[in-house]
């Protein structure tokens, strides 16, 4: 800053470096003042040049333009912790390391597009009730194999004898599932268990192979002590012509597997097995039942870039605070394989009638039943009208943040319409990612689906429209009981029915509902013939009454 020399000296002009930002938003006058000292009278005394001094008009709007400058360079150094969301870049980042990645700028730029950081406006009761988790009672995961099951690890993973080839069918879930069973038959048959191969699903035209979805690293490290992972078959049995076997009954027991594929695996040396749906019983000895566990939440994990992309959408949800993950199944394959129609207008009604009509095979329901049977004794999914009177009656408050997953639905957006202007803040994949995030995943279902999956299982509440494989898959159990709401559709279409009950009413008969059914432990022992995947307790979860596992 350059001065004159005597500071009362009237012909001398004083100069300020000034910003050309500020000096734009000065007035003409305002710069005329601050710029060019006004004239004055001589003077040796310092108390008159003091007295006059701070009179002057001159000196204060220096002081008071010093104080501002002094402000808005604290303001300068502080921007980026106020601004977090800004899609605007900032110059005073740029002389920051190049190393910051561009994924963590969007992060910013789609957390700010979607109003996530906005301030949560829900009253104290509406938090903690509907985002209370329930009680773990002190349930953990404990996978302790017996002494004899890990004796006989110790020779079946020698063991270069005999393989066993699973070809896997359906979603991402059901694929999951078959998975999970493949590795339990070749543990009952003691044999080295091939990477499953993916069939190319009908619906969705999706070729992924098994390692494009899965860690097939950490599969094989993780179950290392338990079957014997191999990528291929050896060249001492590529040109074995493996036993196939097309037709395996449902629900078989481990004796069943032996009785009927030993002699023939051992003989061969290579057994093709599949569509495993289903076909193992759900009832297997306890070290079987932990191995299905361990399978299922510990050796199962998605690919490092479908598990990058799966966090980073969740985190997004997660930036300013809990969130509900709503699996809709609501397309029009859905409408279609279970009998049931998704009453938005006669038009598609029709529509799904006729589909039906043309293709009876899609029909997975019980052809037996009229619509109307099915929807009253719960087969039916629930429609986004019936899904927001429940999110309502259960406590959800407006502002709460709503992920959801599953396939476009019949209808589009206008199918939705009821939960969106009920809960607006209403997000899913496309909402939250990039396009260019999604870019590589675009055609490959499996790839979406897992997506859903991850973000899904992360959420504080996760409630499905419908059963199905993907809400029988995500757990919440086995990761510390989060909450989890299980529709009781069933016992509530009738009060969905009648009109004329006041709200109040419906309000607390749908919760007393669905008290028991938001996720607290239920032991498998009092469900017969349940995946143990869904309820393990008591097989893979072990109650420590000191710790409270939520």
């Amino acid at each position: 800053m350059a001065k004159s020399k005597n500071v009362c000296n009237a012909k001398k002009l004083s100069y300020i470096s000034v910003p050309s930002q500020i000096i734009n938003s000065l007035s003409s006058s305002s710069l005329q003042s601050l710029l060019v000292s006004p004239k004055r009278n001589n003077t040796n005394s310092f108390f008159s040049v003091y007295k006059h001094s701070c009179r002057s008009p001159r000196v204060w709007l220096f002081a008071l333009f010093l104080f501002g400058l002094v402000g808005m360079l604290r303001l300068g150094w502080n921007i980026d912790t106020l601004i977090p969301f800004s899609p605007y870049p900032n110059p005073c980042l740029e002389t920051q390391s190049n190393t910051d990645s561009v994924a963590q700028k969007h992060d910013a730029l789609v957390a700010n597009a979607n109003n996530l950081g906005q301030p949560s406006h829900d009253s104290p009761s509406e938090i903690s009730e509907f985002w209370k988790q329930p009680d773990g009672m002190g349930y953990r995961p404990c996978l302790d194999f017996s002494a004899e099951y890990r004796r006989t690890s110790e020779v079946m993973v020698k063991d270069r004898s005999k393989y066993l080839l699973v070809v896997v069918s359906g979603g991402i879930s059901q694929q999951r599932n078959q998975i999970v069973d493949a590795v339990v038959i070749a543990r009952i048959l003691g044999a080295a268990l091939v990477v499953p191969i993916l069939q190319v699903n009908v619906i969705w035209g999706d070729e992924s192979e098994f390692s494009d979805i899965f860690d097939l690293a950490h599969f094989k490290s993780v179950l290392a002590n338990d079957v014997r992972i191999v990528s291929s078959l050896p060249s001492t049995h590529v040109m074995t012509r493996p036993v196939e076997e097309k037709r395996t009954p449902l629900h078989v027991s481990p004796q069943w597997i032996r009785s009927r594929y030993l002699k023939r695996i051992n003989r061969e040396g290579v057994l093709l097995l599949r569509g495993l749906d289903s076909r193992l019983s759900k009832d297997l000895p306890s070290d079987l039942q932990k191995l299905r566990c361990k399978v299922a939440f510990q050796a199962l994990k998605f690919a490092p870039s479908i598990l990058e992309l799966g966090n980073k959408l969740a985190q997004r949800m997660q930036s300013k605070g809990p969130y509900l993950a709503l699996h809709l199944r609501m397309e029009k394959d859905v409408w279609v394989r279970t009998g049931c129609l998704p009453g938005l207008s006669k038009e598609y009604d029709e529509l799904i009638q006729s589909e039906r009509r043309r293709r009876p095979e899609l029909l997975t329901a019980r052809s037996n039943m009229t619509f109307h049977e099915r929807k009253l004794v719960g087969l039916c999914p629930l429609n986004a009208v019936e899904v927001t009177r429940l999110l309502k009656a259960l406590g959800a408050p407006k502002t709460a943040k709503i992920y959801w997953a599953g396939g476009q639905p019949l209808g589009g957006k206008e199918a939705l319409s009821p939960l969106t202007k009920e809960f607006p803040h209403f997000y899913n994949k496309d909402d939250l990612a990039l396009p260019e995030e999604l870019e590589p995943f675009a055609k490959k279902a499996s790839f979406m689906a897992a997506i859903d999956y991850i973000v899904s299982e992360r959420s504080d509440v996760f409630m499905p429209s419908h059963g199905g494989n993907m809400g029988h898959a995500i757990q919440r159990a086995f990761s510390g009981h989060k909450k989890y709401i299980t529709p009781n559709k069933r016992h509530m279409l009738p009060y969905f029915l009648n009109s004329s009950m006041p709200e109040a009413e419906f309000n607390r008969i749908i919760k007393e509902l669905h008290h028991e059914s938001l996720g607290q432990p239920e032991l498998r022992t009092s469900k017969a013939g349940r995946d143990v995947t869904k309820y393990p307790v008591p097989e893979c979860m072990c109650n420590d009454a000191h710790s409270h596992f939520i």
